[in-house]
């Protein structure tokens, strides 16, 4: 699987939620699919509300060199689990006093 560029200024991450394979990896400006990690069970594919993520082997032209920026970047960027997004909604906010 692949995050095009069509992800960028999006990251709604509820590919992530779904992600049985932990491969997501999160950039400044857009999610990235680490490609070793991935098992292309093609579950985030439909949960992205930019319809941004491709089969590697039905990738449109325009977007053949997201392929290696995915393998790229998610090397460098941190990862993002659905057990890392369950954590952030349900921490309990923290109040400072004024």
């Amino acid at each position: 699987m692949v995050v095009t560029q069509l992800c960028h200024g999006c990251k709604a991450k509820d590919c992530v939620a779904v992600c049985p394979a932990d491969c997501f990896h999160e950039g400044e400006f857009m999610l990235y699919i680490h490609p070793d990690k991935c098992i292309d069970c093609g579950l985030c594919a439909p949960e992205c509300p930019q319809q941004a993520i491709y089969y590697d082997d039905r990738l449109p032209p325009e977007f053949r060199n997201d392929l290696s920026l995915n393998r790229q970047m998610s090397q460098c960027c941190p990862g993002i689990t659905a057990a890392s997004l369950h954590q952030a909604h349900s921490s309990p906010s923290v109040s400072h006093p004024s």
